[in-house]
């Protein structure tokens, strides 16, 4: 009898160890990668989202991301919201605020451009932004208020080495008060970046010159890849600091943004080295999208299908 019960014994712990095993498998990914749920930037939906933010949320939210990133919203705030009711809105459509876009400087329109036209047909009027060169510490109390995770500079003047060193000194700032905070900070690029700036590349700079432990970079993958150069080469050099990722693709002619997966970046060569690149989160974007709903649809499957196939 003794025998017996001590057989049973031996043989419920060799279960609930198997179970545990497995449990830490898949904990640590050992079965395959493991990736964050899909997740959008909202500037995808400029054009559209501040007409109703929150009918809009809720579509975003049925399509089946998961993870938001909120940009500049014409209506001030976040999206005509204060931080709290924003991060409440997302939590009961079953989301969560993860990351909110800043600018580094005051905006400026690029010479000889104007502004995009309104759903009246006249030109958008933008309310003033904040920047983390005058208003670091109000843009990281506001963020923190609303219990976001990641504060990203979306833009900064890089023009001179002037600006980059200014910029530079902004962001080891922004990223220092930003910890203080409880807050994470990243640095998103466009593809202006790469291009030399009085003899060097402004973001071998702005990666070396910022310290790793307290700025992350949210990786744009399309403008990196539309500069030439390989993400998954950038992850080697600089193991673990792209915290966030824009996932975008590009036309052919690589200036015309358009749906995840209709381009031809190889999106599954690059996930692979998800880990290597230390990514937490990613986010689909497709500036200036035509049809936004429809579009982030059809780059959600895209990549929902590609990560879990």
């Amino acid at each position: 009898m003794n025998q017996r019960r001590n057989f049973l014994k031996q043989t419920a712990i060799l279960g609930l160890g198997s179970v545990m095993f497995q449990t830490e498998l898949l904990a640590n990914g050992l079965f395959g990668p493991r990736y964050p749920n899909e997740g959008l930037q909202l500037f995808t939906l400029f054009g559209v989202i501040d007409q109703d933010p929150k009918g809009y949320l809720e579509k975003i939210s049925k399509v089946g991301y998961r993870e938001i990133e909120s940009a500049f919203s014409k209506l001030g705030g976040y999206y005509g919201m204060k931080p709290k009711e924003f991060a409440t809105t997302l939590k009961d459509l079953g989301m969560t605020w993860r990351s909110h876009h800043v600018l580094g400087a005051p905006f400026k329109m690029p010479a000889g451009a104007k502004m995009p036209l309104g759903a009246d047909g006249k030109p958008m009027v933008i309310p003033p932004m904040k920047n983390l060169r005058d208003n670091y510490q109000e843009l990281i109390d506001q963020a923190a208020e609303g219990g976001v995770t990641y504060l990203v500079c979306a833009n900064t003047p890089i023009g001179t080495l002037d600006e980059i060193k200014a910029s530079i000194e902004v962001l080891n700032k922004a990223s220092v008060a930003a910890k203080k905070a409880g807050l994470l900070f990243a640095y998103h690029n466009h593809d202006a970046e790469f291009k030399t700036v009085d003899g060097v590349i402004p973001y071998d700079l702005l990666l070396s010159q910022t310290d790793p432990a307290l700025v992350k970079m949210e990786l744009d993958l399309a403008w990196v890849m539309k500069a030439g150069i390989d993400p998954v080469e950038m992850f080697k050099a600089n193991k673990g600091r792209f915290h966030l990722w824009h996932v975008k693709d590009l036309d052919k002619t690589r200036e015309k943004v358009i749906e995840v997966g209709k381009g031809d970046f190889d999106f599954k060569r690059i996930f692979d080295h998800a880990s290597e690149a230390g990514m937490k989160y990613f986010f689909i974007e497709q500036d200036g999208a035509p049809s936004p709903i429809e579009n982030i649809t059809t780059s959600y499957n895209y990549i929902h299908k590609l990560l879990h196939p």
